[in-house]
């Protein structure tokens, strides 16, 4: 399993994944409402949108823009299932576990916090 950093620094090199940034609008969003507020948001969002094993919609369930964490999910490769196998080699149409869904969360907020302090 690889580290946050690891993941992070393998995102930064795809071309694709390293355009996505916070912009002012988020950043302000996220300074008005906490960041503890902005990671239950992440919690919610995994937990609804990736961990079932089913998903209707698969590969379009992530808005691009609209929300901090959307935008943190499309940089950190965990906008779809499709995308975490690819990247995190986690099975495709199997319920995401706690930890699963944790680490998700954890690498989505460590992406925010470095956008929050480097653009």
């Amino acid at each position: 399993m690889q580290t946050i950093d690891e993941a992070l620094q393998k995102l930064q090199r795809s071309k694709f994944r390293s355009r996505f940034h916070l912009k002012e609008k988020e950043k302000l969003y996220i300074k008005q409402k906490g960041i503890e507020t902005i990671k239950r948001h992440a919690q919610d969002f995994v937990r609804e949108r990736l961990a079932p094993a089913q998903i209707p919609n698969d590969g379009r369930q992530t808005p691009m823009r609209g929300h901090p964490v959307f935008i943190a999910q499309h940089a950190c490769a965990c906008c779809c299932r499709g995308c975490l196998h690819k990247w995190y080699r986690v099975p495709e149409h199997t319920e995401l576990s706690s930890r699963q869904q944790e680490q998700i969360v954890n690498l989505l907020m460590e992406w925010i916090k470095r956008e929050m302090i480097f653009p």
